[in-house]
């Protein structure tokens, strides 16, 4: 009986509970249709962290994916590879003795790159199209063989015109999505005129170009030349044996890695895309929450009198979590699809960024739900954590207390005087552990810790500055201004530290490119040495040499030899040139005594000297005097002597002496050639594509070198550069809501300080310098919290990451120009509530209430 007793009590009490709460709740809502602004600060602030988390996932993971699903075009995902050997080519006569053995289910590729009319780079793939339809049908024993199209995501029929691209007619496929950005129905590459034909996104081209083999050894200048045989099906035991034998000294078979490779070489890219995100994401937090904050602070008074009334703690408590959660869903879903349609804005600009940096062919990407339940749990739990102490605080208050405005200052200053605290303890720990810190990842997890600490201590630096001017300032009005600054710091802490967040990271930013930009200039004048570069075709390349030997306008013949090598399953590029350009255009960075004498010595030590790329040293973890072997190499074993400089490319580089690559029986015939002349560039370069018929894509200048490399470089950063600009423009609405409801929460006191004789020009100086001076403050400290944060990504992050070291450069018209931007924004932010309280009558404005 007492237990049932017991359970009717639970009973009422829960549905007491739900009542008091759902009546809270119709309360909470009245109060938001009369301020809605609190409510649309609120929303604000999570929609924007929103979309950016979800823009920058869904770009990288459409990026990761596509790396995951490389497969040849048409086509399915190959098992094997047949590659050429190192330094030698690989022939169209090895293809098809394959397929004359039995090995249908293989395929023929030729890359390349071309350029168009306008000189924009394309990438090239030429394939045998019909292996590439019937490579997907599966080859099973158990299913009798048809002609018929088995069920396959590479669709069979459409707009692609078979018949005629294997007649030969220059015919290349594109995507649709490039086909619509072109001005005419056609392209030209290396001065061919090509038919375009687009087609839907189903055949999964990105940003390549497809043609048939015989039309892309004709556009590449590479006639019986292929870069690769992929295999469909693995080979059986017998199959093994067979294809051995076919393969000794033509070509070399390798497992395919299903784009594992590719994501390892890209994970930094990817990893520093995330972490803006991430700090976008935090400073709309900082918004969202400064929203919430003065909502909780405006409605003070209404939670002690719902109190008073008899409403319960956890009523209230479950009330404010329940409209905490309703306006982080409502948020997020927004943000969601905005996020996607950022995403939709951002890919093309990731594309080419790993296009031209990686090689990486990026597919059209596809979104899931649960990024949206993932980012809608991943804000609750930050609101709720930043929310839970006000929330405390605000129910465990005294019913009798009054809304004063000094037990508000105490609680805040003893709250600026904890995050400093808090502050020193994460930078003392990042001290200690960054230099210790030897992998990227580690580094960018203590860079996190900074950015967290920057913002906790803002609050404390602007009291004591604006206490230093206090001390300063002369009496009058313009004390009593600073003296109510020092009031505003609370209510307007949160936006400054997202502002400073912003402004901090815009700074490190621009520092790093910056500095990367001038780095790259110098490196491009000390490598590039000669005034001409071409890369004939190899059935070209011994009748150029000769030519150029005996031209009298030559006054310099440089060579350089290439291939694709590994070291311990990475691959790098293993090259040799010509002793003078290894000498005069290789920059060192670290060297051993007497380098060029024993790299060139003629009888080497047992172990001959390599010169290896700064990139190579960092992520293998070498240093001078250590010894590595490379696979095209054998087993003989190499010395570091030299570590140079490298900023052309993400891959290692190893150079090795011109006699240690002719008894590797390497290949004879060089990659490419440069040229110092007595005569004028263009005129000669010209001459000599006409002679050889060499299209544009084969002959550079060294301006034109250096003015592509440079294009390269801003589009390679144009996708930091629209996240640096996105955030500031987060922490800039952020600034815009903050400032609106403060000055419209102070119009009591501006119209008491009208009453008392400030006139309509003092008021507005008055509160405008207010806001002004909070910015220029928040501006100061972000000028050393920037440069640390950017030296530390310039001198840790990239040089781990990606293996670049670069001389950090400061670029003051950036920074001012950050600052022009935050005043502006505060400016804009403060006069429409002013010129609203000038079209109010006074007694309305002193009828409010004051914060």
């Amino acid at each position: 009986m007492s237990s049932l007793v017991v359970n009717s009590q639970a009973s009422d009490g829960a549905k007491a509970l739900l009542r008091a709460t759902r009546l809270t709740l119709r309360v909470f809502v009245a109060h938001y249709k009369k301020a809605p602004l609190q409510a649309g600060a609120i929303l604000i602030g999570i929609v924007l962290a929103v979309t950016l988390l979800t823009g920058v996932r869904a770009t990288n993971e459409s990026a990761i994916d596509s790396y995951g699903q490389a497969s040849e075009l048409l086509s399915g995902q190959a098992s094997n590879l047949v590659t050429p050997l190192p330094g030698k080519q690989l022939s169209d006569s090895l293809y098809f003795g394959l397929r004359t053995q039995g090995f249908h289910h293989s395929l023929a590729v030729l890359q390349g790159s071309a350029l168009d009319s306008v000189q924009h780079r394309w990438q090239v793939t030429g394939s045998d199209l019909i292996a590439a339809l019937s490579a997907i049908t599966p080859s099973n024993s158990d299913r009798p063989q048809t002609d018929e199209p088995s069920d396959s995501k590479v669709p069979m029929s459409g707009p692609l015109p078979l018949a005629a691209m294997l007649a030969g007619e220059p015919i290349v496929v594109m995507s649709e999505a490039n086909a619509k950005r072109l001005p005419e129905p056609w392209l030209s590459l290396n001065g061919m005129h090509l038919q375009v034909v687009a087609v839907d996104e189903s055949y999964k081209l990105g940003d390549r170009l497809l043609m048939d083999i015989s039309l892309a050894q004709q556009l590449l200048g590479k006639p019986g030349e292929l870069s690769y045989i992929a295999l469909f099906d693995p080979p059986g035991e017998r199959q093994q044996q067979r294809l051995t034998s076919l393969l000794i000294g033509r070509g070399e078979l390798v497992e395919s890695d299903n784009g594992e490779a590719m994501k390892a070489l890209t994970n930094s890219f990817h990893l520093n895309l995330t972490a803006m995100s991430l700090l976008a994401f935090i400073v709309g937090l900082f918004i969202a929450y400064n929203g919430v904050r003065y909502s909780l602070l405006k409605r003070k008074r209404l939670i002690i009198q719902l109190q008073q009334q008899g409403v319960r703690r956890a009523a209230i408590m479950l009330a404010l979590g329940l409209e905490l959660t309703l306006l982080v869903l409502l948020g997020s879903l927004i943000g969601f699809f905005l996020g996607l349609q950022l995403s939709f804005w951002l890919q093309p600009m990731v594309s080419v960024t790993l296009e031209q940096l990686y090689g990486a062919n990026i597919l059209p990407g596809s979104w899931r739900w649960q990024w949206l339940a993932q980012a809608s749990l991943l804000t609750l739990i930050a609101a709720l954590l930043a929310c839970g102490s006000l929330l405390r605080e605000l129910l465990n208050q005294p019913l009798a207390q009054s809304s004063g405005q000094l037990s508000q200052q105490r609680s805040s200053q003893l709250a600026q005087n904890r995050l400093m605290l808090l502050a020193c303890m994460l930078s003392i720990m990042t001290l200690i552990l960054m230099p210790l810190s030897q992998d990227y990842r580690f580094t960018m997890a203590l860079l996190g810790l900074v950015v967290i600490a920057i913002p906790l201590a803002l609050p404390y630096l602007l009291r004591q500055l604006i206490g230093l001017l206090q001390r300063i300032s002369p009496k009058g009005l313009i004390g009593y201004q600073i003296s109510e600054t020092r009031e505003l710091l609370a209510p307007l802490s949160l936006a400054m530290m997202a502002i400073l967040l912003a402004l901090t990271a815009n700074i490190a930013m621009n520092s790093l490119v910056g500095s990367f930009e001038i780095t790259l200039k110098q490196w491009l004048d000390a490598r590039l040495h000669a005034q001409l570069y071409l890369r004939p075709p190899a059935s070209q390349m011994v009748e150029v040499e000769k030519m150029l030997s005996q031209a009298p306008e030559v006054t310099g013949l440089y060579k350089q030899w290439l291939l694709n090598s590994h070291y311990q399953q990475t691959p790098i590029f293993l090259l040799t040139r010509d002793p003078y350009s290894i000498e005069h255009t290789t920059i060192i960075k670290q060297a051993r005594p007497d380098l060029w004498r024993d790299f060139f010595s003629a009888d080497p030590e047992p172990k001959p000297l390599a010169l290896v790329s700064e990139p190579f040293a960092i992520k293998q973890g070498k240093q001078l005097g250590d010894k590595i072997r490379i696979s095209a190499l054998g087993e003989a074993e190499l010395t570091i002597g030299a570590i140079y400089y490298d900023y052309g490319n993400p891959y290692g580089e190893v150079i090795i002496p011109p006699a240690l690559w002719r008894r590797a029986n390497l290949s004879e015939t060089p990659l490419s050639l440069a040229l110092t002349l007595s005569t004028d560039v263009t005129g000669f370069s010209q001459q000599i594509q006409t002679r050889f018929q060499l299209p544009d894509a084969l002959v550079y200048s060294q301006e034109k070198i250096k003015a592509q490399a440079i294009t390269m470089f801003k589009r390679t950063f144009s996708i930091t550069q629209v996240l640096n600009s996105l955030t500031l423009m987060v922490a800039a609405i952020g600034l815009f809501s903050a400032c609106y409801m403060l000055t419209q929460a102070r119009l009591a006191p501006i119209a008491r300080l009208y009453a008392l004789g400030v006139n309509r020009r003092q008021l507005v100086w008055l509160v405008v310098g207010q806001m002004l001076l909070m910015v220029l403050l928040t501006c100061l400290v972000a000028l050393p919290t920037g440069a640390l944060l950017g030296y530390l990504l310039i001198h840790k992050v990239t040089l781990q990451a990606f293996g670049w070291t670069i001389a950090m450069v400061w670029d003051w018209l950036a920074y001012f120009e950050l600052v022009g931007l935050a005043l502006l924004a505060s400016t804009l932010a403060v006069a429409f509530p002013l010129y609203q309280q000038t079209r109010r009558p006074l007694v309305s404005s002193l009828q409010r209430e004051v914060i």
